[in-house]
């Protein structure tokens, strides 16, 4: 065991020759809490420059590997008045420090990751999942953004999928995430405990999971795929939502897909559209950059909150948006939130 701090949340070991972190709030399905951020970040930094640790190891106890931030501790900081800007800062440094690493950093993915868990996970140069894994950036149905990185992981998947996920907050599993790009290696989940031995053992990742990889199908058929290119690349939000509007009777899947959006913060849309587009030409560094001055608008919005309060604190109530409309949201207002930080910029 090594202490890196984080308490019983989050452990961290020396096994052979691999740094070995478990996320140990199975629980509250793993998310993420600041104590968790800083003690990972201290871990890399320590293990980056340690002869003895040729990879890191990152796996989650439980039926999850991570479901997101602790997103209660947020909403309850923001209605007292006093928002997290902290905790982001942090995450999105630590989300830039993992994309910068040097050595092998190895996802196990057997379960639920979605925002944060997202974050300390596809930035890393080997992202294994198993069947079990669902993903997912469902931010836009609580009023936020596809943060943690989305703006740099999203508009590089293959096609259009980028968009669409962040537009939609769909989930996905394996097949699907292989296919595109996020994921690097689908593995058995009951292979799981013989991976991680092996890993620890050899410190070569690529040698030990060409051995235990699989290709699984791709869930999303081929007509819906072609749906997705085809709706999600025209070069507005209002082009897009005009393609999935102008679909034929007989297309359920872009029906679907509009009714999904319909029902999405119409804020925060517009704000993902422009954030992963914009994305595409940008580094990972400048794309945290982006995210912390979106972020600063969101935590003193409406949206955000809303969201919060009508999925996780009023369970199942609807959100009452503001504006309601995509119509009553002005590109003046998107603009603000890119706007540069009067506080000064997030240090990496």
């Amino acid at each position: 065991m090594q202490d890196f701090g984080g308490g019983d949340e989050i452990r961290f070991e020396r096994a052979g020759k691999a740094g070995l972190v478990t996320l140990t709030r199975p629980k509250a399905l793993n998310a993420l809490t600041h104590g968790m951020v800083h003690a990972l970040s201290k871990a890399l930094t320590a293990w980056a420059d340690d002869p003895d640790v040729a990879l890191v190891v990152l796996q989650g106890e439980g039926r999850a590997f991570c479901a997101g931030g602790d997103i209660m501790r947020v909403y309850e900081a923001g209605k007292a008045g006093k928002p997290y800007y902290d905790f982001f800062a942090d995450e999105y440094r630590m989300n830039a420090q993992i994309a910068r690493f040097r050595k092998p950093y190895v996802s196990l993915i057997n379960g639920i990751v979605m925002g944060g868990g997202f974050g300390i996970s596809f930035h890393g140069s080997h992202r294994v999942l198993s069947e079990n894994a669902i993903f997912a950036m469902p931010e836009v149905g609580i009023g936020f953004f596809p943060d943690v990185g989305g703006s740099y992981i999203l508009p590089r998947l293959k096609g259009e999928f980028g968009l669409y996920l962040g537009l939609t907050g769909e989930r996905i599993r394996y097949g699907d995430a292989l296919s595109v790009g996020l994921a690097t290696h689908a593995v058995p989940a009951e292979k799981f405990g013989a991976l991680v031995a092996e890993l620890c053992e050899s410190g070569e990742p690529d040698a030990v999971l060409k051995r235990y990889c699989i290709t699984p199908p791709r869930e999303t058929d081929e007509a819906a795929a072609h749906a997705i290119n085809d709706a999600f690349t025209p070069a507005d939000l209002k082009g897009v939502i005009a393609a999935l509007q102008n679909a034929p009777a007989s297309d359920d899947f872009r029906k679907k897909t509009l009714a999904t959006m319909l029902t999405r913060s119409p804020t925060s849309l517009n704000i993902a559209f422009r954030q992963i587009r914009a994305g595409a030409m940008l580094s990972m560094d400048e794309c945290m950059a982006m995210e912390f001055r979106i972020l600063n608008r969101m935590l003193e919005g409406h949206d955000f909150y809303e969201g919060i309060r009508a999925v996780l604190v009023d369970k199942g109530s609807k959100p009452v948006w503001r504006p309601g409309s995509l119509a009553e949201v002005s590109e003046a207002e998107v603009e603000r939130y890119f706007a540069p930080l009067p506080a000064g910029e997030l240090q990496l």
